[in-house]
């Protein structure tokens, strides 16, 4: 059975500024991720998950605060951040949480008006709107607060730093300069195939996600996409509650968890031992078309995957039925397969990719189905208890 993969929203919002709704989101703009050393890790990143390292910002370019280097691939922008003074945000970021991500930053018509009007619907401000540029063009960002210390980042642009220019290869802000990476022409030649970002997962405490719903219905007036409760997730020893926003437009789904009841702790509560209490962002998702493709070749980088219990595959092709893979790669690779009345979708998670549990990467293929992977939720959390017993956190 054959189901059409419908075709991103991103590749299809209208980018011209006729909107007049402030918080009509045209796209994920980028994703910002403190770091402890953004050189480095632009290297880890290009090499293990191929991304181009396609810009940079720090002291050569002039910048005395911090080191940044934008990371692409498909409609993918990382901006991966360092301090270079110890007052620098990222430096206490790193000191108490590790690296992770700090702002999901929105491209909007105009980021003044989305921002106050999100001010009127009760965020608290993280920073006021400013704009930076010339002639050539101008981009104006603010940021407002969300769970934990995370901030949702308004961006518009015009001139060269429009969004079609930025997607063509242009600069993501003033300041920053095109550079050619070592492992660019690497990628180019072997892809990996992430096209963009699919959802991004929020952890938070025990009863804070009610809390974060309202928020998002309330300041960025999203609506909820999917529930899921302690009996739909969860094993013998743990479990949690997940909610999962989604903005008007369907651009980008959040998922809220929240750890549940149970006689052992959740992976949730181990987020939250590690991350100093406090809530952030669990992972991010990534789409791909061809997922065979993309999770071999991450296999083959050396990227750490979950390992599934064996009996997974002995009871799934009964459930799932037909699909366009092969079944036995499906099976060769680790891959979990769901269907639902929509299609199907084939999805893995990797392993934290740092000391600290606190962040790692899904990797998912959606044909037709726009779920989460609801019939996998167990073989999946039997496989992060295995994972956290081996880390001493169950």
């Amino acid at each position: 059975m054959t189901t059409e993969t419908p075709k991103p929203i991103q590749e299809t919002a209208v980018e011209v500024c006729t909107n007049t709704d402030p918080l009509h989101l045209i796209d994920v703009d980028h994703v910002c991720i403190y770091v402890g050393n953004a050189k480095q890790a632009a290297f880890y990143y290009a090499y293990a998950f191929g991304f181009q390292v396609a810009q940079y910002d720090d002291l050569t370019t002039g910048n005395r605060d911090e080191a940044s280097y934008l990371l692409t691939q498909g409609n993918i922008r990382i901006l991966i951040t360092t301090g270079l003074t110890k007052d620098h945000p990222a430096q206490r970021h790193t000191n108490l949480y590790g690296d992770g991500v700090k702002d999901i930053a929105f491209t909007v018509f105009d980021a003044e008006k989305a921002y106050n009007r999100a001010i009127e619907n009760g965020a608290e401000s993280a920073y006021e709107p400013y704009t930076v540029g010339g002639e050539e063009g101008k981009v104006t960002r603010a940021g407002i607060k969300t769970y934990g210390e995370v901030v949702h980042t308004f961006v518009s642009r015009t001139g060269t730093y429009t969004l079609p220019e930025l997607k063509q290869g242009g600069l993501i802000f003033p300041g920053f300069e095109k550079m050619e990476h070592p492992l660019n022409q690497f990628n180019k030649d072997n892809p990996c195939g992430l096209k963009f970002l699919d959802h991004c997962v929020g952890n938070v405490e025990f009863n804070g996600m009610n809390k974060t719903v309202d928020w998002y219905e309330k300041v960025l007036e999203f609506s909820m996409f999917k529930h899921f409760d302690d009996a739909d997730i969860s094993t013998e020893f743990s479990s949690l509650m997940s909610k999962v926003m989604s903005s008007g437009s369907g651009l980008i789904k959040f998922p809220i968890n929240e750890p549940a009841e149970g006689k052992r702790k959740s992976q949730i509560q181990e987020y939250l031992d590690w991350h100093n209490d406090t809530p952030g962002v669990q992972h991010l998702a990534f789409r791909t078309d061809d997922a065979l493709a993309s999770i071999a070749e991450l296999r083959k980088r050396g990227v750490n995957f979950l390992q599934l219990p064996d009996a997974y595959y002995e009871l799934l092709w009964d459930r799932i039925g037909d699909i366009e893979e092969e079944k036995q790669l499906v099976q060769d690779l680790g891959i979990l397969v769901d269907r639902d009345d929509q299609g199907y979708l084939l999805q893995l998670f990797t392993r934290p990719v740092q000391d600290r549990p606190t962040l790692f990467f899904e990797i998912i293929c959606r044909r037709g189905s726009q779920s989460f992977g609801k019939g996998n939720f167990k073989a999946l959390f039997e496989a992060l208890e295995l994972e956290q017993d081996r880390r001493g956190n169950l």
